[in-house]
């Protein structure tokens, strides 16, 4: 299961990371969150010890969603050495988000 990202949380399982994280901003009433929800969870379990892949539910955690600027959702975040380095909005196919995951390697 992707790893559950917080306000009390993010500095440390994202920005102090040594590996690449993948962030989903998310919310459960969002029907295209729903829709990318079962990829984010593939995409944990494929990457497993190679990247971080987790989410954040931006109605419980709206200081971080403020602080990336998230106004669309569902919105991926890749950080890399705690600095955000690509991001997308909306739903894509699990190989196009596995694609731009493995170049940050």
């Amino acid at each position: 299961m992707a790893v559950e990202l917080t306000d009390s949380n993010f500095q440390e399982l994202v920005l102090n990371s040594d590996k690449p994280v993948l962030v989903d901003f998310w919310a459960a009433w969002c029907g295209p969150c729903r829709m990318l929800g079962p990829i984010i969870e593939e995409l944990h379990d494929d990457f497993q010890g190679k990247a971080i892949v987790g989410k954040v539910d931006v109605d419980n955690n709206q200081q971080v969603s403020m602080d990336y600027g998230i106004r669309n959702i569902p919105t991926v975040l890749i950080f890399k050495n705690g600095e955000v380095v690509d991001k997308f909005v909306g739903v894509a196919p699990k190989a196009a988000i596995a694609e731009k995951l493995n170049v940050y390697l």
